[in-house]
C-alpha cells in the first residue's frame, strides 16, 4: 500500500517520540531534561540498569550507548510491538486521530477480493473443526492423542479433518453460500483440466488452519493418514491469499510471545510448534514444508534480533541448517544473525520434549550455537586437513562465505574470528589431533603465566620476540619471510596473536599496519613486546630507511630458529635411538652435523647492534662433546647389560 506525499510527515509532527517511548520506559530523572525533549532512560532493547538509553525528542530519534539500537518513531514501534512498517503506521494512526487513506481501486478490488477469499477459508476452518468429531476421523483424534495433544492444544491451534470425501468440503461450502469460483480460488477445491465438477484438495488428511499475523486463515496444512498417500504433508497451492514462501506456521500467536519476552524459535514442521507452544514455548514458528525462504527469514528478523533455528538431527535436518547460513550470510547485520539448536540425532523438538520435558530442549536452547560456530563446522566437520593443498580449500571456502556479508564491520569481525580458529587449528594442533578432531577446537595459549608474562623468556622467546618486532615496523618485509613466519610457533599468548596478525594482514606500510594492531586490540600486545630490554636496545627497529639492516637480522633469527629446531629434532630422535637395545652407527654422524649446523648459523650474520641479544648458547665443541658422550655412555650401559 501506498501512502500519499506528507502523510508521514504529517503523522510524526502529531505523535511524539518521547511519549511513545515513554510507555515503554522509565525515564531517569536525573540525567533527561524534559524542557529540551532530550531524555534518557534504561534500554527496552536490552537487558540493563544504567540510563543509556537516549532519545532527541526535536530530532525524533533514539540511540542506545549500550546496544547500539538506533530509528526513529515508526522504528520504535516496529521493534517493541514487533510489526511491520505499514503495520506501524497504522497504530500511530490511531493514536493521531488520523485516518488511514484510501487504497488505489485496483489495490481495493485486490483487498475486497482477499476478504472474500478469507470468508470461505474460515468457513473451511469450521468445517474441518467439526469432521474431527465425527467417526471417520477415529484414527485421527487417536493419532493426536498418541502425540500428547491435549483438547486445549487441539482448540488453539483449530486443528480439524478432511474426511477421504471426494467433495465433501466443496459441498459443505456451497450449503453455505459459497460461490463456487471462490472455494477453487480460495485452494479448498480443485477443478479437474476436464471441466468437470470441482474436487477436494484435501482428503483423509488432519488439518492444520494457517494464519496470518493478523489471524485471518490464509490457507491450510493437511497430514495424511495413509501411509501410502503421495505426500505425507500437503499445502494448500498458491492463492491470492496464500504464498507458502512468504507464510510462517503460528506467525501472531508468536509474534505477540516474543514482545513479551519469549524466544522466537524456528522448527521444521506443525507438530513441532504445537508441541513447542503446549510445553510453554510460545514463541515457535516453522516454515510451510519448504527450506526457510528470503521473506520468512525477513518476517523472523522482525520479530527478533537472533532467532533460534531448532532443526532435527537427522541427515535432513543438518543440510537445511548448513542451506540457511547461505541464505542467511548475505543479509546479516549488527545485531541481527541466527542461532541454531541442533536436535540429538534422529529426535525432533517434539520428541525431545516428551522424552526429556521442557527442561530438555530449554537446555538446547541455551546452547544454540552462534552463526560463526555453524559455518565453521560445515567447512570443518569431517573434513582431514594435512596438507597445504586441503588447507588452502578450507581457508578459500570460509573466505568465499564472509565475502557475501555486506556489513562492512561485520565482516572484519567473522574474519579476524576465523583467522584466529585456523590458527588454532592449523598451528597448535597435531595432524593426529586435527583427524581426531575434525571440528578444530584447540585449547589456546593463555597469556597468565606465560613467559612474557613471567619475565622468563627462552632463546627461542628472545628470538621470536625481535622478528615480530622488526616485522611489525617493517612490514615490506612480510613477503620475504612468509613462510618463515608460517613455521614460527610462540609459546606466548600476546606472541601468538601478533603473528597471527602479521600474516594476514594485507597492509604493507608501517601505518596501516599499526594502525591495524590498534583494531584488533593488540597495541598492548605491541607495546609489552617492544619493552622487553633485548627488543629496546635495537632502536633501529622504530628508525625509519632501516629496512636493510632488518632484512639482515631476520635472516639470521630465522636462521638460528631454523638451526636450533633441527638440532632439537635431531636431539630426541637420538634419545629414542638410544633407547633401542641397537644404537645405529649414523647417530653421532648426525648429531655432529646437525651441531656444526647450528654453529654456522649462529656466527656473526647481523650487524652490530642487530642481534638477538640471547646467549648463542653453548659453542660447537662443547655441545658435540655432550652429545657423543651420551652416546659413549649409552654404549657402556648397553654392554654392561
Amino acid at each position: 500500500m501506498s501512502l500519499p506525499p506528507g502523510f508521514i510527515d504529517d503523522l510524526r509532527n502529531r505523535v511524539s517520540l518521547v511519549d511513545v517511548a515513554g510507555r515503554k520506559v522509565m525515564w531517569d530523572r536525573g540525567k533527561s531534561n524534559t524542557t529540551k525533549r532530550d531524555m534518557w532512560a534504561p534500554c527496552p532493547f536490552h537487558q540493563e540498569d544504567t540510563p543509556s538509553f537516549h532519545v532527541d525528542g526535536r530530532k525524533g530519534f533514539y540511540y542506545c550507548f549500550g546496544c547500539h539500537a538506533k530509528g526513529d518513531l515508526f522504528k520504535f514501534v516496529q521493534e517493541t510491538e514487533k510489526v511491520s512498517f505499514m503495520e506501524a503506521v497504522k497504530i500511530l494512526a490511531a493514536e493521531a486521530g488520523m485516518e488511514m487513506p484510501e487504497p488505489d481501486p485496483r489495490e481495493k478490488a485486490r483487498a475486497d477480493r482477499r476478504t472474500e477469499l478469507s470468508e470461505v477459508t474460515e468457513a473451511a476452518v469450521a468445517h474441518y473443526r467439526l469432521q474431527l468429531r465425527t467417526g471417520a476421523a477415529a484414527d485421527a483424534r487417536a493419532y493426536l492423542e498418541r502425540r500428547g495433544l491435549s483438547a486445549e492444544t487441539q482448540a488453539r491451534f483449530e486443528i480439524g479433518f478432511a474426511p477421504n470425501d471426494r467433495q465433501g468440503a466443496f459441498r459443505a461450502l456451497r450449503d453455505k453460500g459459497m460461490p463456487a469460483d471462490m472455494i477453487v480460488a480460495a485452494g479448498i477445491a480443485t477443478r479437474p483440466d476436464d471441466g468437470g465438477a470441482p474436487y477436494d484438495g484435501f482428503r483423509d488428511r488432519i488439518m492444520f488452519p494457517i494464519r496470518d499475523p493478523q489471524g485471518r486463515c490464509i490457507g491450510f496444512g493437511g497430514r495424511a493418514m495413509s501411509a501410502d498417500a503421495w505426500a505425507k504433508y500437503l499445502n494448500t497451492r498458491a492463492t491470492d491469499l496464500f504464498d507458502k514462501g512468504r507464510a510462517l506456521y503460528n506467525h501472531g500467536p508468536a509474534r505477540e510471545a516474543v514482545a513479551k519476552g519469549a524466544t522466537l524459535i524456528v522448527a521444521e514442521g506443525y507438530m513441532d510448534v504445537i508441541a513447542l507452544s503446549q510445553a510453554g514455548f510460545g514463541g515457535a514458528v516453522a516454515p510451510l514444508g519448504t527450506a526457510i525462504t528470503e521473506h520468512q527469514l525477513a518476517h523472523l528478523w522482525r520479530m527478533a534480533d537472533e532467532p533460534v533455528i531448532a532443526l532435527d538431527g537427522d541427515r535432513a535436518g543438518l543440510k537445511a541448517a548448513r542451506d540457511l547460513i547461505d541464505l542467511a550470510l548475505p543479509r546479516l547485520g549488527p545485531g541481527k544473525t541466527l542461532r541454531f539448536a541442533m536436535m540429538p540425532a534422529g529426535q525432533d523438538p517434539d520428541e525431545v520434549i516428551r522424552a526429556g520435558g521442557a527442561e530438555a530442549m530449554t537446555a538446547l536452547i541455551d546452547r544454540a550455537e552462534p552463526m560463526i560456530d555453524m559455518l565453521w563446522r560445515r567447512e570443518t566437520e569431517g573434513g582431514v586437513f594435512d596438507t597445504p593443498e586441503r588447507r588452502a580449500g578450507l581457508e578459500t571456502a570460509l573466505q568465499a562465505a564472509v565475502a557475501a556479508i555486506p556489513d562492512e564491520g561485520l565482516k572484519r569481525y567473522y574474519r579476524q574470528d576465523l583467522r584466529d580458529r585456523l590458527w588454532q587449528f592449523f598451528r597448535t594442533t597435531t595432524r593426529r589431533d586435527r583427524k581426531a578432531r575434525p571440528d578444530g577446537t584447540a585449547p589456546r595459549a593463555e597469556t597468565a603465566g606465560s613467559p612474557l608474562a613471567a619475565g622468563t623468556l627462552s632463546e627461542t622467546d628472545l628470538r621470536t620476540t625481535l622478528i615480530l618486532a622488526t616485522l611489525a615496523h617493517h612490514p615490506r618485509l612480510i613477503d620475504r619471510f612468509e613462510a618463515d613466519l608460517e613455521r614460527l610457533s610462540p609459546g606466548d599468548a600476546d606472541q601468538a596473536a601478533i603473528a597471527r596478525h602479521l600474516l594476514w594482514t594485507e597492509a604493507r606500510d608501517r601505518e596501516s599496519l599499526l594502525s591495524g594492531l590498534n583494531d584488533a586490540n593488540l597495541t598492548e600486545s605491541l607495546e609489552k613486546l617492544m619493552g622487553l630490554g633485548h627488543v629496546r636496545l635495537q632502536s633501529w627497529i622504530r628508525a625509519e630507511d632501516t629496512t636493510p639492516i632488518a632484512e639482515q637480522c631476520l635472516h639470521g633469527e630465522f636462521a638460528k630458529l631454523a638451526a636450533r629446531r633441527g638440532i632439537e629434532h635431531e636431539w630426541d630422535e637420538g634419545r629414542e635411538e638410544l633407547s633401542s637395545p641397537d644404537v645405529h652407527p649414523h647417530l653421532a654422524w648426525r648429531i655432529n652435523h646437525a651441531v656444526q649446523a647450528r654453529h654456522a648459523a649462529e656466527g656473526p650474520a647481523v650487524p652490530d647492534g642487530a642481534g638477538a641479544g640471547a646467549s648463542d648458547g653453548p659453542d660447537y665443541a662443547s655441545q658435540r662433546k655432550r652429545f657423543l658422550d651420551v652416546i659413549k655412555g649409552a654404549g657402556k650401559k648397553e654392554k654392561k647389560g
